[in-house]
């Protein structure tokens, strides 16, 4: 009965971290790409090159969506049976 509780407990505990970490990866993904459509606006009559800030935009994106499958796999629910 313990085990069981302890176990449902683990696993509620998973989805839960699960669903911050994606949020955050989610959030930081959102608040780089806000920061980069902003300044692409603000400075759009200039002509202004925004390289810089397009690469760190992607550079986030790249490494937020790589934490989000990692942490997807790492709270993920293992099937019985299957490695």
């Amino acid at each position: 009965m313990v085990k069981k509780v302890i176990s449902d407990f683990r696993n509620q505990f998973n989805i839960s971290m699960n669903t911050a970490i994606i949020s955050a990866f989610s959030l930081l993904i959102a608040l780089s790409w806000n920061t980069l459509i902003t300044q692409y606006v603000n400075k759009i009559s200039s002509y202004s090159p925004l390289q810089g800030q397009l690469f760190l935009t992607l550079a986030v994106t790249v490494v937020c969506v790589g934490g989000i499958v990692l942490a997807s796999r790492l709270f993920a629910k293992k099937e019985e049976g299957k490695k």
